[in-house]
């Protein structure tokens, strides 16, 4: 069985002006796409989670995608407020290490 793929990219530019343009009350989801094929297969498969793991995956993986990055624009953002510069590519866990 081929791989899902979910359509949005939640780690492209336009998603992440979307989220920084949203007000802070708002929810944003850059998953939301793959979360609603999980649900429409549940929904055709009368509920037999056996039958939408791939989707299930799809979301975790999005959502995985999505959470990483933000951690490190987060930690990106924070170093620049101590005026230290970020190691491109690197990550908390990263920094923490050495």
């Amino acid at each position: 069985m081929p791989e899902i793929q979910y359509r949005e990219n939640p780690v492209d530019e336009d998603v992440k002006r979307q989220f920084e343009s949203k007000e802070s009350s708002k929810f944003f989801d850059p998953c939301q796409d793959a979360a609603q094929r999980s649900l429409k297969c549940l929904r055709r498969n009368l509920g037999d989670r056996e039958m939408c793991t791939d989707y299930f995956q799809a979301y975790r993986d999005c959502k995985k995608r999505w959470i990483d990055e933000r951690k490190s624009e987060r930690w990106k953002k924070a170093m620049g407020t101590l005026g230290i510069a970020p190691d491109e590519g690197s990550t908390n866990a990263e920094n923490v290490e050495k």
